[in-house]
């Protein structure tokens, strides 16, 4: 069986290798736009159906797609358009909770499965220097809700509930539970 991740992002690809099953990237050419008025859970889950659906597969072929945006109050916070905007965000977010919310679609032969993972996020209080000293390093600029966790921003989050992985972009334990309701033997194969 071949396995496909249809996303180009970095962090989904090493958070995949986890499972160490073998796997190849197709990227999904979509429009990714979401409702504003919409609820973040079922347009983020949308997306990543879309995506899933997009990707041209076999009949034994799985496929794996996610999207991951940051919600503050309601406002689907995505990946800043420039400077000003991750400094906006990272403002937001300062002293406050949030909840970063991942679509995932699986998809394998008749079968598909969409799934919405929730982690609570609370960053403490950040000093406007703290914010436009990260946004210096360039992190922020290709990540939802302008941060990495996995990065400069573990410096921010105070506390979390949930689970971590899904804030670095693919819930690791909710897709193996997937899996293994959909294709039991294939995590079997990789352990």
């Amino acid at each position: 069986m071949n396995v496909i991740l249809a996303s180009q992002s970095p962090r989904r690809r090493e958070l995949l290798g986890l499972l160490r099953i073998p796997f190849t990237v197709r990227v999904a050419d979509i429009d990714e736009a979401m409702d504003p008025h919409g609820d973040p859970a079922s347009e983020v889950a949308r997306v990543s159906a879309l995506k899933a659906n997009a990707i041209p597969r076999s009949a034994d072929e799985l496929v794996i797609a996610a999207d991951t945006i940051v919600v503050c109050d309601g406002q689907i916070l995505g990946k800043p358009r420039d400077e000003a905007d991750a400094f906006r965000m990272l403002q937001l977010l300062s002293g406050r909770a949030h909840q970063v919310m991942t679509g995932m679609t699986v998809l394998y032969r008749d079968k598909a499965v969409t799934h919405t993972e929730i982690t609570q996020i609370h960053f403490r209080p950040l000093s406007e220097k703290e914010i436009r000293g990260y946004i210096r390093t360039g992190d922020p600029m290709d990540k939802a809700g302008s941060y990495g966790i996995q990065s400069g921003a573990a410096l921010f989050a105070d506390r979390l509930e949930g689970d971590y992985f899904n804030v670095v972009g693919l819930p690791v334990c909710r897709l193996g539970m997937i899996l293994r309701q959909l294709v039991p033997e294939i995590l079997e194969e990789s352990q």
